[in-house]
């Protein structure tokens, strides 16, 4: 599938197999537990492709996958309405993430990254900015040496052609593994970040919204601040500019949730809506995630 003439999103990130694993009750440390476990498509970055193809807007997808699943993965990012550019790698497969869910729909994971680490330069050429309208970056790709040089590469051309650049941290644990002031560095002037309560607490240091939206200003041009089932928050330097409470849905499973967000926010904002109209967005594709198994939606019938 060709990327579309029309101004369009570029998102860059992982392709992943999610294993998704639902014990009836606590594990027992030795013995067994009965549970459903079921494998679907995933990745922070391939979830945001998706949820934006799924949403009507404009996308190209671009990760590095094991060589054997191209053909396959081609064709699923198509069924979504995605153009996936994905670099084969012969020496290593397609990452695979084990997702611990609890009763709750809070969950904890177990990743190899696989293929992933090997992002380079050369498969994100200046040549894919061509007509794009942003670019979408996970911050999985900046927690390695290879992919964090392909992608903030890519970055300084993006923003040098005036192409707004949106971040993602998309994990405390390697955030904290990394360094927060590295991962703000590396990340500095770029358009949007899209945090949640604890990658927002992990980046500043500050528990209160407004602090935290004030700090995070300094780096970014625009925050959003996720908040689960408090809400979201968009502002910048000056603080909270637009503030929304959250739907009251029940939580199946939160896997997701965040991508769903962040690409009903920018599908949104690429049609032409109003700030609050965005984040009103952003929410609403949230709930829809955390009420079924999955990061991704649904595939069309």
């Amino acid at each position: 599938m060709s990327p579309s003439p029309q101004p369009h999103l570029i998102v860059v990130g992982d392709v992943m197999t999610d294993i998704i694993v639902t014990p009836e009750g606590p594990i027992v440390r030795g013995s067994d537990r009965r549970a459903q476990i079921r494998s679907r498509p995933g990745g922070s970055g391939a979830n945001q492709a998706v949820w934006l193809g799924a949403m009507g807007a404009p996308v190209v997808f671009a990760a590095r996958v094991g060589a054997e699943d191209v053909a396959r993965l081609t064709a699923y990012f198509s069924s979504f309405r995605v153009a996936a550019r994905l670099a084969a790698d012969a020496a290593d497969p397609s990452g695979v993430l084990v997702t611990l869910v609890d009763p709750d729909g809070e969950r904890s994971f177990l990743t190899d990254r696989g293929a992933n680490l090997n992002l380079a330069p050369a498969d994100l050429p200046e040549t894919m900015l061509e007509g794009a309208a942003g670019l979408v970056l996970s911050g999985y790709s900046y927690f390695a040496s290879g992919p964090r040089e392909a992608v903030m590469a890519l970055s300084r051309m993006a923003l040098a052609r005036g192409i707004g650049v949106h971040i993602d941290p998309a994990s405390v644990g390697f955030l904290n593994e990394v360094g927060t002031a590295r991962f703000l560095e590396w990340t500095s002037g770029a358009t949007t970040i899209f945090a949640n309560a604890d990658e927002a607490l992990a980046l500043t240091g500050h528990t209160e919204l407004e602090a935290q939206m004030h700090a995070l200003g300094q780096v970014y041009a625009r925050v959003i601040i996720k908040r689960g089932a408090e809400g979201a928050a968009l502002g910048d330097r000056d603080g909270v500019a637009h503030f929304l409470p959250a739907l009251k849905v029940m939580a199946v499973d939160s896997t997701g949730a965040g991508d769903a967000f962040a690409a009903a926010f920018l599908a949104a904002e690429l049609s032409g809506a109003a700030a609050i109209q965005c984040l009103a967005a952003g929410i609403a594709a949230g709930a829809e995630a955390v009420q079924k198994v999955g990061g991704q939606p649904d595939p069309r019938p």
